[in-house]
């Protein structure tokens, strides 16, 4: 077994090869209620996930190690990872399992814990389980018998709807809603049509296979067209587990996350709602937010990508939202994770009670030229350690001056290296990216 299980946001990979086979899942399960298990009580953990055919059969492996651990597993079925971050709350669990490869696609699956007050497990109690693990902890056991219990949805949707005012919030608001034939499939268009919203639903047949397949948050495109094709106020388009969302307006332009945590924080401010006046945004994040939030008096705290690097930089500055550029956007007065059929629901409502277009509401956000380029990479070491990257980055820096930035990471689940780049002019900063690129090439890449 290899000493790493957890990657930066859970387990990822191909189903029924490591980690992801049924002796390691089995496993883990026995571990997570051991690591759970208090003096004379029985550890309770609830668990759900997306449309994957893998799905259900991850967390009866689960559920077997944790019954032989002597814990309890309820079942939720279907579920968008933040409804089981909800729910684990919600319902007094020591732990939630979202069993959910996010936006990957198949025949990838993946499974990201939850604490029992709805925040996802710090590195080290990752770590601590890891060990366990190593040690070969986990018997042999049976698969478990599982069938979802339809409260546990009804619970979170009940959740969503109380988080808007009034009986039908969105009457008559025309909307169209791509759900990424993924964990929103069913529950994003009854959702909307419940608050009044005239629904025009994409995507939403999912078939086991077919999750993230040309649509969703990573493939906005079809969702943005039928909005343009109209008549609809704005677009969404979730990932497959529905904890982050991109939206198109009413002209069908795309809108990412920054455009969310510009509208949304502008909105808390005029109600006297953002504690700090400020908001957590990751270093991608464009520099036209954090010009356009400190004209309206909001200042922007960055930090390392990564939903619980964000959530957790809230929490330590006591800071009530935060987001990233790819959809994830948190309100820690209504939720403890990226929630996108929350953020969908709000965004829809701010629209509705302007009523004025989603365009003309983020007109004062502009947008510096930006690009973000990807190279697959063979091995993850420090960028800056390697001599000739860290030389092209040093001159790219230098020619940027004041006038742009320059981000260098990794992905945290794909062997892919990432170069941002914004500064004056496309031309200059796509030349600029490809120099990048080419050192990380020469040093690292994949031949």
């Amino acid at each position: 077994m290899s000493d790493r299980f957890f990657g930066t946001d859970g387990v990822r990979g191909p189903f029924g090869a490591y980690p992801l086979d049924r002796p390691t899942i089995t496993a883990l399960g026995h571990a997570l209620g051991r690591s759970l298990r208090r003096s004379g009580e029985r550890p309770l953990v609830v668990a759900g996930g997306d449309t994957r055919e893998s799905t259900p059969e991850l967390c009866r492996w689960v559920g077997a190690g944790l019954a032989m651990a002597g814990g309890e597993l309820r079942y939720g079925g279907t579920l968008p990872t933040p409804a089981v971050a909800f729910l684990a709350r919600e319902v007094g669990a020591d732990c939630g399992i979202a069993v959910s490869a996010s936006h990957n696609p198949m025949p990838d699956n993946g499974l990201k814990l939850i604490d029992g007050d709805g925040f996802k497990w710090a590195p080290a109690a990752e770590r601590a389980l890891e060990e366990r693990l190593l040690a070969g902890d986990g018997p042999d056991a049976p698969d478990s018998v599982l069938e979802p219990e339809p409260e546990l949805v009804r619970g979170y949707l009940r959740h969503l709807r109380d988080s808007l005012p009034g009986e039908r919030p969105l009457a008559g608001l025309p909307i169209v809603v791509d759900c990424a034939n993924g964990a929103a499939s069913e529950l994003a268009p009854e959702l909307f049509e419940e608050l009044g919203a005239e629904v025009t639903a994409l995507f939403d047949r999912p078939n086991g296979t077919n999750i993230n397949d040309g649509c969703g948050s990573t493939h906005p495109e079809a969702m943005a067209a039928a909005v343009a094709d109209g008549p609809a106020a704005l677009g969404v388009a979730f990932d497959g587990d529905a904890d982050r969302a991109l939206f198109a307006d009413e002209t069908g332009r795309v809108r990412d996350g920054d455009a969310i945590l510009y509208l949304w924080s502008r909105s808390l401010l005029a109600r006297g709602m953002l504690p700090a006046n400020a908001v957590v945004a990751t270093s991608m994040s464009n520099l036209g937010l954090e010009v356009a939030l400190r004209n309206a008096g909001i200042s922007v705290v960055r930090c390392d990508v990564g939903d619980r690097v964000v959530v957790d930089t809230m929490r330590e500055r006591g800071i009530v939202l935060g987001g990233e550029q790819s959809g994830h956007i948190i309100d820690l007065a209504l939720a403890t994770t990226g929630d996108g059929m929350l953020t969908a629901i709000q965004v829809a409502h701010i629209v509705k009670e302007s009523r004025l277009p989603l365009s003309e509401l983020l007109t004062g956000l502009p947008r510096f030229p930006q690009t973000l380029r990807n190279i697959r990479v063979r091995s993850k070491p420090d960028l800056l350690s390697l001599p000739g990257v860290a030389e092209t980055a040093a001159s790219v820096e230098s020619e940027l001056g004041e006038s742009g930035r320059l981000v260098l990471r990794y992905s945290g689940t794909e062997p892919l290296a990432r170069v941002m780049i914004e500064g004056p002019d496309r031309e200059t900063i796509e030349q600029l990216a490809g120099r990048l690129l080419d050192a990380i090439d020469n040093e690292i890449g994949v031949r």
